[in-house]
C-alpha cells in the first residue's frame, strides 16, 4: 500500500460540480483530493480486504440472528423494548438490505483491522462509487496512471442489480427516497441512489424525512399530498428514529423501511463487543468490551465509543505511548464500548482508512478517507485509489 503524488485532472472540480458533486469542497477546505493516491496489489485487494470483508459479513448475519432471537441481547445493545417486535420480524420475514460500510486500519501488511461497522446510514457511497471510476478512467487517458491501471470497485453494477431484484419486491415498482433538510452530502447520496434505482427500473419520488406525515386510521406513512408510502429508502439513523415524535407509529404501519429494521443491530457499536465474545482471537478483529460503571478511566492502548456515534464523534483513544486524542460531539447519553488500538498507516502527516463496501452480501469496492488526526472524521478527506 503506498500513496502515489500525481498531477490532478484539469479541470476536475468544474466537471465535479456538473455531476453533483457539489461537497468537493467543505467549508473552503478539500474533501475530494485527488494530487495523490492510494496504490494496491491486486494480492492486496483480494485476500486482505475482500476476503475478510466477506467473512466478517457473514459473522454479523450470525450475530443478527442470535440478537434477533435474546430479548437479553437486545437489551444490552439499548435497543427500546417497543421496537424488539419490528426487528426481529423484519429479519425473520427475510427484509432485503441493500448496503454497508466496513472501515479497516491496514497498512498493506498483515491482516486488516475491523474498526467499526457502518450497515445502516453509510455515507461516501457516491465518491466511491462513481466518482473515484471516473477519476481512473480518465486518470488513464490523461497519462497521470499507467494504462493498466484498475480499480476495486463493482459498487454501482451491484447497486443496479440489487435495486432491480428490490423492485421485484416492491408495490408497483415503487420506492420513495428520504433524507433531512440541511446537507447537501446527504442529499447528493441521496441523489446518486434515486439515479441508480432509475436505472433499475423503479419509480422514485423523494420526501425529506422531516416531512413524512401521519393520518388518522392510514397504515402507512404518508408524503405531503397524504399518498400512502408503501417503500421508502431513509438515509436517517433508526436509534435517531426510534427516538423521534413519530417513532412509537413506527411497528404499527405497514411502510417497509430501507435499510430495514434488523439493521439497527449493526449501526450500534455494542456490535463490536459482540463480535469479540462470539468470535474471539478472530485475525480481523480487535479485543472490544462493554464499559460498565465500574470500569476504570480509559488506559494507554484502548478506545472508547459511544454506541451511537457518527463520523468519529465523542469518540477518545489514548494511544500505547500516552498520547490523547478526542473528539466532541452530541452523543453524550448513550453507553459506551472500549476497543483496543490499533494505528491506521500513516503517510506523512495523514492517518489512512479503508471503507471496504458491501452491496447484496457481497464485498465490491473500497474508499480511503485520510486524515491528520488519528480518528477519522466528516471532515477528513476522501483520495481516490487503484490497483497497479
Amino acid at each position: 500500500m503506498l500513496r502515489v503524488d500525481i498531477p490532478e485532472r484539469k479541470e476536475w472540480k468544474a466537471l465535479a460540480d456538473e455531476l453533483g458533486f457539489h461537497f468537493h469542497t467543505i467549508d473552503g477546505a478539500p474533501y475530494w483530493k485527488e494530487d495523490a493516491y492510494y496504490q494496491f496489489t491486486l494480492e492486496q485487494v483480494e485476500q486482505d480486504i475482500e476476503a475478510p470483508t466477506e467473512a466478517l459479513h457473514e459473522m454479523c448475519m450470525e450475530l443478527v440472528d442470535k440478537v434477533c432471537h435474546s430479548n437479553v441481547l437486545m437489551q444490552r445493545l439499548a435497543i427500546p423494548e417497543f421496537m424488539w417486535d419490528t426487528i426481529h420480524n423484519s429479519w425473520k420475514t427475510g427484509q432485503p438490505h441493500l448496503y454497508g460500510r466496513m472501515d479497516f486500519a491496514y497498512s498493506g501488511n498483515g491482516p486488516a483491522k475491523l474498526l467499526e461497522l457502518n450497515y445502516d446510514t453509510p455515507t461516501s457511497l457516491y465518491e466511491a462509487g462513481f466518482f473515484q471510476w471516473v477519476w481512473l478512467e480518465q486518470a488513464i487517458e490523461q497519462g497521470i496512471l499507467p494504462r493498466q491501471a484498475d480499480q476495486y470497485n463493482s459498487i454501482q453494477e451491484r447497486l443496479i442489480n440489487a435495486m432491480a431484484h428490490l423492485g421485484d419486491r416492491l408495490e408497483r415498482r415503487t420506492l420513495y427516497f428520504s433524507c433531512v433538510k440541511g446537507s447537501n452530502e446527504e442529499r447528493a447520496t441521496v441523489s446518486y441512489l434515486q439515479d441508480i434505482a432509475l436505472q433499475a427500473g423503479l419509480n422514485t419520488p423523494f420526501i425529506y424525512t422531516d416531512d413524512i406525515g401521519l393520518q388518522p386510521g392510514a397504515t402507512h406513512f404518508v408524503d405531503l399530498d397524504n399518498q400512502p408510502i408503501t417503500a421508502i429508502f431513509k438515509l436517517y439513523p433508526w436509534e435517531e428514529m426510534a427516538d423521534d415524535a413519530f417513532g412509537q407509529q413506527l411497528p404499527l404501519l405497514n411502510t417497509h423501511w430501507f435499510e430495514p429494521p434488523w439493521k439497527a443491530i449493526l449501526s450500534n457499536k455494542g456490535i463490536l463487543p459482540l463480535l469479540w465474545e462470539h468470535f474471539e482471537g478472530h485475525p480481523n478483529l480487535l479485543p472490544a468490551f462493554f464499559e460498565n460503571a465500574n470500569s476504570p478511566p480509559l488506559p494507554a492502548g484502548w478506545v472508547r465509543k459511544p454506541f451511537f456515534s457518527r463520523e468519529g464523534s465523542n469518540i477518545e483513544l489514548i494511544t500505547p505511548s500516552g498520547q490523547r486524542e478526542a473528539v466532541d460531539g452530541p452523543y453524550t447519553d448513550s453507553p459506551w464500548i472500549r476497543q483496543a488500538y490499533h494505528p491506521m498507516p500513516r503517510f506523512g502527516d495523514n492517518h489512512a482508512l479503508v471503507g471496504s463496501w458491501v452491496v447484496g452480501d457481497r464485498a465490491c469496492g473500497m474508499g480511503i478517507r485520510e486524515d491528520m488526526g488519528r480518528i477519522t472524521k466528516d471532515t477528513s478527506c476522501f483520495i481516490p485509489h487503484a490497483i497497479v
